[in-house]
């Protein structure tokens, strides 16, 4: 059965979280991180979903991280809602204007170009296109599925707690998911801390910042009101 979604953000610390959950002994992901069913193979039929979690787990909590769901509609969030009502999900959230650099940056390479080669219009372009856009817009994505999950089940964590509080961060996801929180204590810090598909570093390019400020402060002022919480340390 399924237990638990990650659904997102891209570039957010996902597979980081999959990869600490993974070594979990009461955490199961039989169809691997992300299946997409959800947002790109919804023809193969519920039953073709409903599958993949239907071997026995040996009790373990069993579940997908899927970045994309966060932007679903609520139609196709109503749809999981159906076939799950149970169901615990998990939402990590990143500095958006970080979150969206870091998505141009493996844009970039995809389309094998190096950043030299990129001008600031080529990362603008990619900045203000739709995809981007609903990625970082955090606060309508937890609407959306707030509108259909009633808001315990969705657990909100922060990719800054993943180089500041990591146990702490796997901690909380624990006692959300119902799985014991103390398999990560007695973990090594240094296992825990291990960068897991990390992207090249660049830092955001001092003539691109004005442009990703005018596009998320707003948001972000949004966005820490709706949730109550200081964001901050992401205006800078």
């Amino acid at each position: 059965m399924l237990d638990f979604l990650g659904i997102g953000a891209q570039k957010a610390g996902t597979t980081w979280l999959y990869h600490m959950l993974s070594r979990h002994p009461e955490v199961a992901f039989p169809a691997g991180k992300e299946v997409h069913f959800w947002d790109g193979q919804y023809e193969r039929g519920i039953d073709w979903y409903r599958g993949l979690f239907a071997g026995d787990a040996g009790g373990r909590r069993q579940g997908e991280i899927t970045p994309a769901y966060a932007i679903l509609p609520p139609e196709r969030i109503a749809g999981i809602q159906a076939f799950q009502p149970a169901l615990r999900i998990v939402y990590l959230l990143r500095n958006p204007l970080e979150r969206a650099w870091s998505s141009a940056l493996m844009a970039l390479g995809r389309a094998e170009m190096t950043l030299d080669e990129a001008s600031d219009q080529w990362f603008i372009d990619h900045f203000r296109s739709a995809g981007s856009m609903r990625r970082g817009d955090y606060e309508t994505c937890l609407r959306n599925w707030y509108g259909v999950f009633d808001p315990g089940r969705i657990l909100v964590l922060y990719y800054d707690d993943i180089a500041r509080d990591p146990v702490g961060l796997l901690t909380r996801c624990c006692r959300h998911l119902g799985v014991d929180p103390g398999f990560f204590a007695a973990l090594p810090e240094a296992e825990i801390r291990r960068r897991v598909f990390g992207g090249p570093g660049h830092p955001i390019r001092p003539s691109l910042l004005p442009v990703l400020r005018g596009l998320y402060h707003p948001r972000i002022r949004s966005l820490e009101r709706f949730l109550g919480r200081d964001l901050r340390h992401w205006l800078g």
